[in-house]
């Protein structure tokens, strides 16, 4: 972990200044990224059970994508709009981390 210079900064109250130290954690978080709608991600951490599309497949919004298993339970993972599939970046019977790139769509 890099050390990072703690400085004062200022915020305001119904129109009373005020300055205060950020904790470490807080200047260190991870910034915001809006997601992606074109990147299906893993919600939860799990084993890939099944891959149900291929890449260039085009599918309709409802239609099975993949069945990801996690806590003893199958989860499907559903196309959210009509698109086409880009790109798979899984396989069978490979463990994801939550939050990993799943599918690419176009």
């Amino acid at each position: 972990m890099e050390d990072k210079k703690l400085e004062l900064v200022d915020f305001a109250v119904t129109a009373r200044k005020y300055k205060t130290l950020l904790t470490i954690k807080y200047a260190t978080r991870k910034p915001y990224k809006a997601p992606d709608p074109k990147e299906i991600k893993s919600y939860i951490p799990g084993t890939i059970i099944d891959i149900k599309v291929k890449p260039g497949a085009k599918v309709k919004e409802g239609q099975i994508l993949l069945i990801l298993e996690a806590m003893k339970m199958m989860n499907k993972v559903l196309m959210p709009f009509d698109g086409k599939i880009k790109n798979i970046h899984v396989s069978k019977g490979e463990k994801i981390p939550k939050n990993h790139l799943m599918i690419e769509l176009e």
